[in-house]
């Protein structure tokens, strides 16, 4: 264990040859470069009297220091910084509510645009929902997007997420339909899991998340 005082920045997610890794404050720069063009940012952060660009740049840093800043055992935020060969491709959250007692995780991400189509988001999904089943002791994990966001419904959908309702939201000037997602930790498995994930570094950081040695 390299961080005695945040074990979180000891994990690592391992599948063929992307490495999921924590967010640390010198990937940020590489982050805001990277963002999509189409990926929606923070709408309630404040807006600064700067461009737009600077203002990515400085939600992406808020985030950053708001889901470290802010993690407690009851919410916590965790961001996964995506790399193969060293590349950063995009970023994997995971999040936790009242975790120790619900056991339900929530998920969202983002690819860069050159790197879609081909697996990865699939793969970057399947590896934190093996951090959050097999080693976290989820029961459930939760999913939400827009009703044309088909990329990321569709990743869910393979993996063996079920219908979960839908809610209807502001977006933009209009509103919107999100669809929302659920796996069981039965759909997970008869899924047939991630055996090919490795995960390392777990044990130190469980008092984080609020829990012990020993999974129930």
């Amino acid at each position: 264990m390299t961080h005695a005082y945040w074990p979180l920045l000891d994990l690592r997610l391992t599948l063929g040859d992307l490495e999921l890794a924590p967010l640390v404050e010198a990937d940020l720069a590489e982050v805001v470069r990277l963002l999509p063009a189409d990926l929606e940012l923070n709408p309630t952060a404040t807006r600064f009297t700067v461009d737009e660009p600077t203002h990515h740049g400085i939600v992406v840093h808020q985030e950053y220091w708001r889901s470290y800043g802010t993690w407690t055992i009851q919410a916590w935020r965790f961001h996964l910084a995506v790399r193969r060969d060293g590349e950063l491709l995009g970023l994997q959250e995971l999040e936790g509510n009242e975790f120790p007692t619900l056991r339900t995780v929530d998920t969202s991400s983002w690819l860069v645009e050159s790197a879609r189509g081909a697996g990865i988001g699939k793969a970057m999904r399947r590896a934190v929902l093996a951090l959050a089943f097999d080693h976290l002791g989820a029961q459930a994990a939760i999913t939400s997007a827009w009703h044309d966001n088909h990329a990321s419904l569709g990743v869910s959908r393979s993996l063996g997420y079920r219908p979960n309702g839908e809610s209807l939201l502001a977006r933009g000037d209009g509103v919107d339909t999100l669809v929302h997602l659920r796996m069981t930790l039965a759909d997970w498995r008869s899924a047939g899991g991630a055996p090919d994930v490795s995960v390392t570094g777990v044990p130190e950081a469980l008092p984080l998340f609020g829990l012990s040695g020993s999974l129930p």
